[in-house]
């Protein structure tokens, strides 16, 4: 979004509907009502309750473990049902101020973005950017593994370190778990201060399923970077063989760095107990660029995910064409059939997902599973196939454009700590499209009739992972 919208086109917003008339979206069958009844932790217990009376103590120990395991699995967010109809047009006033107004996160204005694509485009930078820090590098990140990039990466900050600038880098106690100790001995050398996010242990197993799965640099509060990308050697190259990983990054320099920054200090607070402040962290909001930029913060404390709410208006608003590209694409059905209501209003809905170089099979599984409902409605789908598709970004209407962290799938929405930066800017729009419009060239698109002659492997596979969706 920049910060002068008198190219925007005006539209006169539709009176609201009463509450009564309000439609459902994601209205589950009997199958879907069963499954989230075998979800219900306190239906286990109860079931343990009565196997005990009736004198079945295997069976009760048996409900009540799996009752429990339940019960800390479940996820805690509201899913929007209601309010998900096509109101306004993604190119309105309206769509600007909504977007704000629901996910409570403000546009920050005056900053340079740039896109980088794959690890030759955004480890060169973000390495120059550590190299050019004066005060402060910060970094939240689910993903820090051994190899020469680590390795890098953590030389260039002790580095920095030992020059007078405070390194604090905040790691995922699940996801950086094979981190080695070679690397944690070259940051600890070095002064750097070294914190894990969500350690288990018997203090945190009531939230040992809540990972922080942001990868977030952030240089003097000036210069920050998210996107799919952690700290590995897969991420390296230019996605050009199964070895190196395709993906994106967003940079911003201005005063939206802070916004990243505060994400990063919030989860160093809840870690560490220390509160970041001061202008080495949080400086002068200098103006960059001429690009605004709004960044969104998913986390299961809150309850709601803002970012799976961004993506709702952005889907209902569209008006020409969605294209998103996202590994893990596993929609609940509300997202399910908000996607199939943009088709069935003229608008061009692209999907692109990681093929048969998935890391997750079971996302996979489930991915396939749920093709049907979208290619029946004229949804295209496609499956990037030249090696792992890592990125996850969408575009919508070749102006509104986010990359972030966020996975399409429940887990990103109600389980994990995620970022997703957005811009309303048709030139980077149009520089996210180009690369998007590149990846067709690497894809194979799946038609309705190969999808409905899947073999029985991914029938019955793709049933089971549907039915545990709720935690991939």
């Amino acid at each position: 979004m920049r910060q002068r919208h008198s190219a925007v086109r005006l539209y006169t917003p539709q009176q609201a509907e009463p509450k009564g008339h309000l439609r459902e979206k994601g209205r589950t069958g009997w199958l879907g009502f069963f499954r989230k009844l075998f979800w219900y932790w306190w239906l286990w217990i109860a079931a343990a309750f009565v196997a005990q009376g009736a004198d079945h103590d295997n069976l009760a120990i048996v409900c009540a473990v799996v009752g429990f395991v339940f019960y800390l699995l479940a996820p805690g967010e509201h899913i929007p049902r209601f309010g998900l109809d096509s109101k306004f047009p993604v190119q309105s006033h309206e769509f600007l101020t909504t977007i704000v107004g629901a996910t409570g996160v403000p546009f920050i204005h005056n900053n340079n973005v740039t896109i980088l694509n794959n690890g030759d485009e955004f480890y060169p930078a973000m390495l120059e950017a550590i190299a050019n820090a004066k005060k402060t590098i910060t970094m939240e990140t689910y993903i820090f593994w051994p190899g020469e990039t680590g390795r890098k990466f953590a030389e260039a900050m002790a580095e920095r370190c030992r020059s007078g600038v405070r390194v604090k880098l905040l790691l995922d106690a699940f996801g950086s778990l094979s981190i080695g100790k070679e690397i944690q001995n070259v940051l600890k050398e070095g002064g750097c201060q070294v914190e894990w996010y969500n350690r288990i242990s018997p203090r945190t197993i009531g939230r040992f399923n809540l990972r922080n799965h942001r990868k977030s640099l952030i240089v003097d509060g000036r210069v920050a970077f998210t996107g799919g990308a952690g700290i590995g050697d897969q991420w390296t190259g230019n996605g050009q063989d199964l070895a190196h990983w395709h993906d994106v990054q967003i940079r911003v320099e201005g005063p939206g760095a802070m916004s990243l920054q505060t994400g990063f200090a919030q989860n160093w607070l809840e870690t560490t107990g220390e509160l970041v402040s001061g202008a080495e962290y949080y400086p002068p909001t200098d103006s960059a660029g001429n690009v605004s930029t709004q960044t969104i913060f998913s986390s299961p404390k809150s309850g709601s995910s803002a970012i799976r709410i961004m993506y709702d208006l952005s889907i209902v608003s569209a008006r020409k064409t969605i294209y998103i590209a996202n590994p893990y694409f596993i929609p609940d059905d509300s997202l399910l059939e908000i996607l199939v209501d943009a088709r069935r209003r003229g608008v061009d809905v692209k999907i692109m997902v990681a093929g048969i170089h998935n890391d997750m099979r079971v996302s996979r599984y489930a991915s396939i599973h749920l093709y049907g409902l979208l290619l029946e409605a004229g949804i295209e789908m496609y499956e990037y196939n030249r090696t792992m598709l890592h990125q996850k970004t969408m575009v919508v209407d070749h102006t509104w454009a986010t990359v972030g962290t966020t996975n399409f799938d429940s887990r990103s929405f109600s389980l994990d700590e995620e970022s997703n930066v957005c811009v309303y800017d048709r030139k980077l729009a149009e520089k996210l499209e180009s690369i998007f419009k590149e990846d067709l060239k690497h894809c194979d698109r799946v038609t309705l009739d190969e999808w409905r002659h899947r073999g029985i492997r991914k029938r019955v596979f793709g049933e089971i992972c549907v039915f545990l969706k709720e935690q991939i």
